[in-house]
């Protein structure tokens, strides 16, 4: 009960300091008792209420989608590298290593995404560049598969008359939920909490994340504060 009490604190303050003046928090610091009761916090919410909204919506749906995409691609990629007999095995394990250590930078991925994908101010540009970004989550997976799948029993599906992606799909997914939801866990923290794609590849504002739209009003509120001074 005690450690309870502990975690809900930080929410308790949060919720004390959205009932609080600003200038209040600004003269004496946050308190968990309001001295000076104010609703300007929520009425500039309900202002905008709409933009809020279709941040959080944009943010939803690119979370969901990307985390599916993000672990289907890793599986399907990580499955024929965890067996022994698939072609150039080692050079695509090299290849997918080698992003691990090496980035393009910046300006390469700019103009990749926005001159050969097109896909500048479209939703996509918030999915599309997290897919295959990180090589540790193919060879987590890699991994995973060849020390917690038998071989034998891909052979014996093999022999049943199961091809690869049969024996993918009924027997190896299945046994492998504990990775599976650790990359979706992963997948899914690194699209909601992301913001610096939208600040790259977004100018509509239809568009913007809740990460990216609360990035801009700190800008903002940056801005102006510099200004003031």
């Amino acid at each position: 009960l005690v450690f309870t009490v502990i975690c809900l604190l930080p929410f308790i303050l949060l919720i004390s300091a959205s009932l609080t003046d600003q200038n209040e928090i600004i003269a004496n610091g946050y308190s968990f008792i309001p001295h000076t009761f104010s609703t300007a916090a929520y009425e500039y919410l309900y202002d905008r209420g709409g933009e809020i909204a279709r941040a959080y919506g944009v943010t939803i749906f690119v979370t969901v989608v990307g985390t599916a995409l993000g672990v289907a691609i890793t599986a399907l990629l990580a499955y024929p590298l965890s067996r022994s007999g698939t072609p150039y095995r080692n050079l695509i394990m090299f290849i997918v290593f080698f992003t691990m250590l090496f980035h393009g930078g910046l300006v390469p991925s700019y103009l990749v995404y926005t001159q050969l994908f097109h896909i500048k101010n479209t939703i996509w540009a918030l999915i599309v560049p997290g897919l295959l970004m990180n090589g540790f989550y193919v060879m987590l997976m890699r991994t995973f598969f060849q020390t917690t799948i038998p071989s034998a029993l891909i052979e014996s599906a093999q022999i049943d008359g199961a091809g690869e992606y049969r024996t993918l799909w009924s027997i190896v997914l299945p046994l492998s939920t504990p990775i599976l939801a650790t990359i979706g866990l992963f997948e899914c923290i690194m699209y909601w909490n992301d913001w610096q794609l939208g600040m790259i590849y977004i100018t509509d504002p239809k568009l913007f994340s809740i990460q990216n739209l609360l990035n801009r009003i700190m800008q903002d509120i940056q801005f102006i504060t510099t200004n003031m001074t």
